[in-house]
């Protein structure tokens, strides 16, 4: 399994595991990183991949210093379920 990786031209945090692309899509305007979209392919589904993927991207987004706003029902959830990036949230 590799790293969590931002490609930024095209707008997505990406994780490949075993030949599938897992990915979650953003808008970004100055300091503030939109989600919009996670996608993760049915074969990788169940494994926790979409989670690992989205820890990986809010990790490299608290890094940053950006702020976010969770559109996607996904990101969303894993926030409500970690608290400890809430603190990333665009107030």
């Amino acid at each position: 399994m590799t790293d969590v990786v931002n490609n930024k031209a095209h707008h997505r945090f990406e994780l490949t595991v075993d030949g599938h692309l897992a990915a979650t899509y953003y808008r970004i305007s100055g300091d503030v990183i939109t989600f919009v979209h996670t996608e993760v392919p049915s074969e990788l589904g169940g494994k926790g991949i979409g989670s690992k993927l989205v820890k990986g991207a809010l990790d490299q987004v608290r890094s940053e210093g950006l702020k976010l706003v969770a559109e996607c029902p996904f990101v969303k959830g894993y926030i409500d379920k970690h608290p400890e990036y809430s603190a990333l949230l665009k107030a």
